[in-house]
């Protein structure tokens, strides 16, 4: 809980920051795919941010103006690091993030109060129209979370998976 209230915190915190910037959030080129250069490691409930040479298998996410992710559902096993490239085949920004489903709806709902918002944690990666991204995760705990495209519109929509880590 204090994780997450940390994490709307900064969210709130960054989307007040960017509309003071008047930056455009998921829409701004240098913001679609870049990456932070040094990734924080923090422990999340589903996980925490994985080592490149710890991965052990690669799972390719296409992402579609149908506001889908294909696939749609993905196993893990306990203690793997998966690699999740991404390409975006629609015309419009999309996203994908990893958490809890309750962490996902509050984010969603801070994206529609705020959807200039600029953020980059290493369990989302925002792909721009045509793009390429990746997350590197390592799932060090077990369950049932989801990943989805908190743009607004696209979460409500339908734009989310299931992803199970036994």
């Amino acid at each position: 809980m204090k994780n997450r209230r940390r994490f709307l915190a900064a969210g709130l915190a960054a989307g007040l920051f960017a509309l003071q910037r008047g930056a455009l959030a998921h829409g701004d080129k240098p913001h679609a795919g870049a990456k932070p250069a040094a990734v924080a490691k923090e422990q999340q409930e589903w996980g925490i941010a994985g080592e490149e040479k710890a991965v052990s298998r690669t799972i390719p996410i296409v992402m579609t103006d149908e506001m889908r992710f294909v696939p749609d559902r993905i196993a893990v096993k306990l203690g793997e690091t998966v690699r999740f490239t991404h390409q975006n085949r629609g015309q419009v920004m999309h996203e994908m993030v990893i958490g809890t489903p309750a962490a996902l709806a509050e984010h969603a709902a801070l994206m529609e109060r705020f959807p200039e918002m600029e953020h980059e944690e290493p369990w989302m990666a925002h792909v721009a129209p045509g793009g390429s991204g990746e997350i590197v995760w390592h799932f060090n705990r077990t369950g049932d979370f989801e990943f989805a495209c908190l743009i607004p519109g696209h979460y409500q929509a339908g734009m989310k998976g299931t992803l199970v880590v036994k």
